[in-house]
């Protein structure tokens, strides 16, 4: 794994926007590309004047957005019965699939938007996308809203952490560790958000066995 990242940091560092693109679109498929080896240090060196900071939150979202885009397309194409059946291998077994497909059945674009914000989720939750086969245009839209805010917390992140502490940048391991302590504000954020999100969903839906009236 230390050998991958460090070839990843190279990827980043030499190929500019597009090995932020490729890297992210790894990431929002089914590769484990940690999206916090790529934005903060893009980040810190777009405070550095390599890059621009809007830049790498754009490439961010452009290549979050691909690898979402072609996991949605792959689960639509592939149906059901594969995905179940080699899911596990791809660290999606039945049991959490069924969980995400009540997730979308259930919250539709809004589950969307707030698995765009989770990590681990965020990667995965194209596959039931694409097996449930939503909407793809409000797929996208929430995607790319998702990754935008993903990708700019991210940056912001990676300019104050990485700012106090470049040596980080020597230890992967240890900047995303110090990273998701940093983020657990956000992810309680987001998840505060998201139950207020499902409860106003039920308060307003109408009551199990009720008909709408004519």
């Amino acid at each position: 794994m230390h050998e991958l990242i460090v070839l990843w940091f190279q990827w980043l560092h030499d190929w500019g926007y597009l090995g932020i693109i490729v890297l992210m679109a790894m990431e929002s498929s089914i590769f484990p590309v940690p999206s916090e080896l790529v934005i903060p240090p893009a980040a810190y060196w777009a405070a550095q004047g390599r890059y621009a900071l809007w830049g790498v939150i754009a490439a961010g979202t452009v290549g979050s957005y691909l690898g979402a885009a072609a996991t949605y397309w792959a689960a639509r194409w592939l149906g059901r019965p594969l995905v179940v059946r080699y899911g596990r291998y791809l660290l999606v077994p039945e049991a959490k699939l069924l969980k995400a497909e009540r997730w979308l059945q259930r919250y539709e674009a809004g589950g969307v938007l707030f698995a765009r914000l989770f990590p681990v989720v965020r990667h995965l939750i194209g596959i039931p996308a694409g097996i449930v086969r939503m909407n793809f245009r409000t797929y996208s839209v929430m995607t790319i809203l998702g990754s935008a805010l993903w990708c700019a917390v991210l940056a912001w992140f990676g300019t104050h952490v990485l700012g106090d502490q470049p040596q980080l940048l020597d230890n992967p391991e240890q900047l995303i560790h110090t990273l998701k302590g940093k983020l657990l504000w956000f992810v309680g954020l987001v998840l505060a958000l998201c139950v207020l999100y499902m409860a106003y969903l039920r308060s307003t839906s109408p009551p199990a066995g009720s008909t709408p009236r004519a």
